[in-house]
Order: structure tokens, then C-alpha cells, then sequence
């Protein structure tokens, strides 16, 4: 079995609204396999809570304007550090960068099929560590991203 093709949809809609509100590390995979409550996960991350906000909003503002769902299931908004968006076909995972770090879900998801995002969503790969070692540098303020 494999993510359905509305999944697939739901999935890029989703990365590349996240891609536009600048999250770090997005990766989608297909889940299908090993769940039978859904298709795919799609994680993202961003440096501070009001960042994560800012995605989790904008990924759902997107889906329902241009693909007409919204999320049966929204956890996580009062502290803003790992919110997750139920669409049924997938499961979009918003992290703050450290509780990516702890939590690792790549890591629980690895030998699942990764999906092919859209080039933005590819481009921010790495972009956690980039900002990481630029606040440890003292360059970049711990609020800004």
C-alpha cells in the first residue's frame, strides 16, 4: 500500500506553505505500510514558538483555501513547542527545533518511503543546524530565524 495520491497532495500543499513561512528540515514520509490511521507524516521545525505558530497557520490556512480541509485535530497551539494538525490522510508534525532534536522522528520513520517534496521545502534542509551554530556564534538573536 502506498500514500494515495490526495495524500501526496495534501503533503506538498502543506510543505511548501511551510517552505514560505521559512521552517527548517522539512521531510514527509509515507507512513501507509505501517499505519492504517493514516498516510503520511509531514515534520517540519522552527527556532521559536512564535515561528512554529506562524506555520502550523499558515499550513492550515492553505489547505483549506486551495485544497478546501481542514484539520479534523489541532494539538499542541498553547505552548506552541510541537503542534500537530490531523487531516485523517495525513499527520503534519510542527516542531520548535529542540523538541525535534529530542523527539526524533526521523529517526522512528526512517525505513518508511520518503515523499518527493516541491524544491522549496528540499532547500530547507540543514537550515536548523545553519541557525544553530549561528546563535551559538553569537550572530543570530534566539527569537529571530
Amino acid at each position: 500500500m502506498t500514500a494515495t495520491d490526495r495524500s501526496i497532495e495534501l503533503i506538498n500543499a502543506a510543505a511548501q506553505a511551510a517552505a514560505d513561512r521559512l521552517a527548517h528540515d522539512i521531510i514527509a514520509y509515507d507512513v501507509s505500510d505501517v499505519l492504517s490511521i493514516t498516510d503520511a507524516f509531514l515534520v517540519a521545525s522552527a527556532p521559536n514558538d512564535r515561528q512554529v505558530k506562524s506555520i502550523v497557520d499558515e499550513i492550515e490556512e492553505r489547505l483549506n483555501k486551495d485544497l478546501g480541509v481542514k484539520p479534523v485535530r489541532r494539538e499542541g497551539d498553547r505552548e506552541a513547542r510541537w503542534v500537530l494538525l490531523d487531516y485523517v490522510d495525513i499527520v503534519v508534525h510542527v516542531q520548535h527545533s529542540e523538541e525535534r532534536v529530542f523527539y526524533a522522528l526521523e529517526r522512528l520513520w526512517k525505513d518508511c518511503p520518503e515523499i518527493t517534496l516541491p524544491d522549496d521545502a528540499v532547500k530547507t534542509r540543514g537550515l536548523a543546524e545553519e541557525h544553530a551554530k549561528l546563535r551559538a556564534a553569537g550572530e543570530v538573536d534566539g527569537d529571530l530565524s
